[in-house]
């Protein structure tokens, strides 16, 4: 049986006999639940042995969902509590000094979903910065990656860094949040007192998993967009196209797991990305799909576009199922057919404003140059990114558990 960080710290008092006497905060999101499905706030203040004098929310809040990027989450008061809760993704992105004079000790418990753009990431590294300059103590309270141990997607480029982009992984890194919590203190030189209470029984490589405990654990959104599962293990290609014209299925009831625009015919789409590339649509199945967006990108319209479907055992392969290449193909497939469509949008995203939101994303131009250059083929992008993800796996490895 599985046995994630923070059930661990509530059913061994010896794990939790470091916190005597010294105040405690806590990162958390909705999904930090129990097996039970307790809060951790809650279940942390329960405990006799715990001091709990404030929590922590990164984007989308502590305990409330805000439903898209850029909407900002308020400080609060818990009134069941009776303690602060900052926002981390409101007036700062970075505790403050005054946030960091509430606690000794915090501890992280956000279920991650194992890509670099996801924002929990970065504001781990935030808080691990603020937690060395501070003095302050760190404790990850350690849950599956669910995309199990897949690297895929080039390292971001230097200069390239920002909320999306907390430093040089590639796409889908392969990492826990608390193993990415030692590849960040190693890194960045960082020295504090951090420590990871690690998962108990998780196998990343066993089927039908394959990173997430199917039918042991209840999987909870750790943010509006990611219902089930099968978004985590889409995202690390459909997040691409949040940076685009299209829409990533938001305002509808499977958002990032599939994506389309109004002008899209999804079987000549499919066509196009298997003459170019067959290979890299494989692990999964694609199925062409019409949908409306009741909100968001073009809200109201009926688009055509592809679904990827991961969820069936007999057709998910996490060995051969590339989403981040699979979904550059279909930008690249769109270019070749529409070469006149406006494909990369120009809006703010994660309050950057002069460079594009698909660079932001992909940690750089490269991929976005690959689509728009009309002589480069598949393997001259296979060539630019199969180096970094081979020097990758080696770099990461000291880190695992």
């Amino acid at each position: 049986m599985i046995r994630f960080g923070l059930d661990r710290l509530l059913a061994e008092p010896e794990l939790r006999r470091p916190l005597a006497g010294r105040r405690v905060a806590l990162l958390a999101h909705p999904a930090s639940v129990t097996r039970e499905l307790v809060h951790a706030a809650d279940a942390l203040a329960a405990l006799p042995d715990v001091r709990l004098t404030a929590l922590f929310g990164p984007q989308h809040g502590a305990r409330g969902d805000k439903q898209d990027n850029m909407v900002e989450s308020p400080d609060e008061f818990d009134a069941r509590l009776d303690i602060p809760v900052f926002s981390l993704y409101g007036a700062v992105r970075r505790p403050t000094p005054a946030m960091m004079d509430t606690f000794d000790v915090l501890l992280v418990d956000l279920q991650d979903l194992g890509c670099r753009v996801y924002t929990y990431l970065t504001t781990l590294r935030y808080v691990l910065e603020a937690a060395a300059a501070y003095g302050k103590s760190v404790w990850v309270l350690d849950r599956p990656n669910p995309l199990g141990r897949g690297i895929e997607g080039g390292l971001l480029q230097p200069g390239w860094e920002s909320f999306v982009g907390a430093g040089s992984l590639p796409m889908r890194h392969g990492l826990t949040l608390g193993e990415a919590g030692r590849w960040f203190i190693a890194t960045l030189g960082l020295d504090l007192d951090y420590r990871v209470v690690s998962l108990e029984g998780w196998d990343p490589d066993a089927a039908p998993s394959y990173g997430w405990p199917l039918g042991e654990r209840t999987w909870i959104n750790p943010s509006p967009n990611a219902p089930t599962p099968w978004m985590a293990r889409c995202y690390p290609g459909t997040v691409l196209i949040e940076g685009t014209t299209l829409s990533e299925g938001r305002g509808t009831t499977r958002p990032l797991e599939g994506f389309g625009a109004p002008w899209i015919d999804p079987w000549r789409l499919l066509a196009e990305m298997e003459t170019l590339a067959p290979h890299w649509l494989e692990g999964c199945r694609l199925r062409p799909f019409f949908f409306e967006p009741t909100f968001h990108k073009h809200a109201g319209k009926r688009c055509g576009g592809i679904m990827i479907h991961v969820e069936d055992p007999a057709h998910y392969d996490p060995r051969r199922f590339r989403p981040w290449r699979l979904v550059a193909l279909a930008l690249k497939a769109l270019r070749r057919l529409h070469p006149d469509r406006p494909l990369w949008h120009a809006d703010p995203y994660e309050y950057e404003y002069e460079r594009l939101a698909i660079d932001l994303i992909d940690g750089g131009p490269r991929l976005r140059q690959w689509i728009e250059d009309e002589a480069a083929a598949p393997a001259d992008l296979d060539a630019m990114i199969v180096p970094e993800e081979r020097a990758w796996a080696q770099m990461h490895a000291p880190f695992l558990r």
